[in-house]
């Protein structure tokens, strides 16, 4: 999955008044989560013939196999522009066929796209790739100051050479790997122990960005618990432990047990500005929480706990449906630290970002015994202890089914995610939207493009207990709870806004640009797989084939500026996630775990020794 605003160079990524003027740098989507939509033999429960839905069963295995091979000419149409016109720079510009290089210069697509070249079996692209990577100096950035931005070097550079390792067995690549993490290893010397922004290898000078970022520091766990395993070495697997050891002392429960986004230098939740957030920011560390459990062959308890945690207040606090379509969405707030509430403050901000979401609570749900969580020696009720101001989330969710309770957030925060998609004249998705209230709480600005004051939406939890309320006393059991439902496009365009005609869409859209995310295509993947739903299989084709209408170029993929026009005006990036979101058909769920710029590196066991050595308990 794919975590921030990470195609951004890394100096704007957490800088919003920038961000909001900066459309460059950006990507296309996930080739090969496209090609295992497009090429995995799977039976469907659907018998409903194409409608808005996206659902279309009479598509034949031959026609899924054309489709595969589209996806595949997709990814080598936008290698070789890269070759072509960027290599050896980190990314393409594919409008003015030029290169750029905004992660260090040492080539990120190559080394982002080693993994999915194996997969699809392109040796002649993954030999010259090899090149690149034998030829990179981890020591020399060409970004200001020569500094290396810890976050993006772990997830595109370290991924990628750990995913290509685990797939080919080829030493060099490994090597490469502790290379880079060696020389990285200094930006880990602050007082905290908290890896720091980005870090210069030759001055060991160290650089910052005022505040500790969650996702920055916090999202290098997969990989270097992988690495650990891989290279035998103890130092690795440290990093890993202290970093637990922080979340470990830290006190949460002025945010209902989940990690918030910003921490001060001490390693402590800071105690202003303060928020929670499954979108930028976070997101890739929640996701770790669970995948770190998987990854090691469900043995890390304590980052599954933390996950628990999260997704307990997440469920009760931060989802909500907006007033006449129902739509579900789950926004940030700010943490009750600084209100008289549980659930914050919603600013009813919904992120593309936090698309990845919903995959990742059917990953959860696939992968965990939910409701026997005992079987894994957790005792959830235990985790929202009286007194802390979290046991009223427990005796809510303990009402519920947990594995379907998270199973009917991940539909229907995926079915937004669809819709904000299918509203569109271009097809394709805003980066955010922000979400009507009830009209008698707020206005919104058109001038301004904010609300005029705060109001109070309906949290998704207090109508799913009303829903449930009504069929037990009219002794009806199932149906479709609310905010789950399959619901029609609503196209409003600007010539509708222009002339003042009502907007049914029940959001404004926030930032129009169409940045060319990953997240929902994922989520849509992961909940064909885990539901056998095909309706989620087609919109992933229905999404690609607007790409290909609205972004393609001679040379590559562009992002968009404004989603709400078609055809829409063109960015001139291609970044290298295109080339690197991958899964594929010999990488089953239970058996590889995704880094967050989808990089697979396999399930494994710790051994009695590797136990011993790494202070594994």
């Amino acid at each position: 999955m794919f975590s921030l605003q990470r195609s951004l160079p890394p100096w704007l990524r957490h800088k919003p008044k920038l961000l909001n003027t900066f459309y460059g740098g950006l990507a296309v989507i996930s080739a090969l989560v496209l090609l295992r939509i497009a090429a995995t033999s799977f039976s469907s429960t659907s018998s409903s013939s194409f409608d808005f839905s996206g659902v279309d069963p009479h598509v034949s295995s031959s026609e899924w196999t054309s489709r595969a091979e589209r996806v595949k000419e997709a990814f080598l149409h936008s290698y070789h522009g890269y070759e072509k016109y960027a290599l050896p720079q980190d990314e393409l510009r594919p409008v003015t066929n030029e290169g750029m290089s905004g992660f260090n210069g040492w080539g990120v697509t190559a080394f982002d796209s080693l993994d999915t070249m194996l997969l699809m079996g392109l040796q002649d692209e993954y030999k010259r790739a090899l090149k690149v990577v034998e030829a990179a100096d981890f020591t020399i950035s060409r970004q200001p100051m020569g500094q290396v931005p810890y976050f993006e070097t772990i997830i595109r550079y370290l991924g990628g050479l750990l995913s290509a390792y685990a797939l080919s067995n080829d030493t060099m690549l490994l090597r490469r790997a502790e290379n880079l993490a060696d020389t990285l290893d200094p930006v880990f010397d602050t007082p905290s122990g908290l890896a720091a922004f980005a870090i210069n290898p030759i001055t060991r000078k160290q650089h910052n960005v005022g505040s500790n970022i969650l996702a920055e520091f916090a999202s290098f766990q997969v990989e270097y618990t992988y690495l650990a395993k891989a290279s035998g070495k103890k130092e690795y697997m440290d990093r890993v432990h202290k970093l637990n050891q922080i979340f470990r002392k830290a006190n949460l429960n002025g945010s209902g047990g989940m990690l918030p986004t910003v921490w001060d230098t001490a390693g402590r939740p800071s105690n202003s500005r303060n928020k929670v957030s499954v979108g930028a920011q976070a997101d890739s560390t929640h996701e770790y929480l669970l995948k770190q459990f998987l990854l090691t062959g469900k043995t890390d308890k304590f980052n599954l706990e933390l996950y628990l945690k999260a997704t307990t207040y997440i469920l009760t606090n931060l989802l909500y449906l907006s007033p006449n379509r129902s739509l579900l969405y789950v926004t940030d707030t700010a943490v009750p630290l600084w209100t008289d509430s549980l659930s914050g403050s919603p600013s009813h901000i919904f992120e593309h970002l936090s698309c990845f979401f919903p995959g990742l609570l059917a990953l959860g749900a696939h992968t965990l015994p939910l409701n026997d969580l005992s079987s894994l020696g957790i005792d959830l009720q235990s985790l929202f202890p009286a007194g802390s101001g979290r046991a009223e989330m427990y005796d809510t969710l303990k009402k519920y089914d947990l594995k379907q309770l998270h199973l009917w957030a991940a539909e229907g925060l995926a079915q937004t995610c669809w819709l904000t998609y299918a509203d569109q004249p271009s097809g394709l998705g805003p980066d955010e939207v922000i979400m009507l209230a009830p009209s008698s709480s707020r206005e919104w600005d058109e001038d301004l493009e904010r609300w005029r004051q705060t109001g109070h939406s309906y949290l998704w939890i207090d109508a799913l207990d009303k829903w449930k309320m009504v069929g037990e006393k009219g002794g009806r059991r199932g149906g479709v709870p609310p905010g789950v439902e399959d619901k029609r496009p609503v196209v409003w365009t600007e010539e509708d806004r222009v002339a003042k005609r009502p907007n049914g869409r029940d959001y404004h859209v926030r930032k129009t640009g169409y940045l060319l995310r990953p997240e929902t295509i994922e989520s849509f993947y992961l909940l064909w797989r885990v539901t056998g739903d095909v309706k989620w299989r087609n919109r992933g084709w229905k999404v690609f084939e607007a790409i290909e209408r609205e972004a393609k170029t001679d040379s590559g993929y562009v992002t968009l500026k404004n989603v709400k026009t078609s055809p829409a005006e063109r960015g001139n990036s291609m970044p290298s996630f295109f080339l690197a979101e991958t899964e594929d058909d010999p990488l089953p769920l239970d058996r590889w775990v995704f880094n967050t710029e989808a990089h697979p590196v396999p399930v494994f066991e710790w051994t009695a020794e590797e136990k011993r050595r790494f202070n594994i308990t």
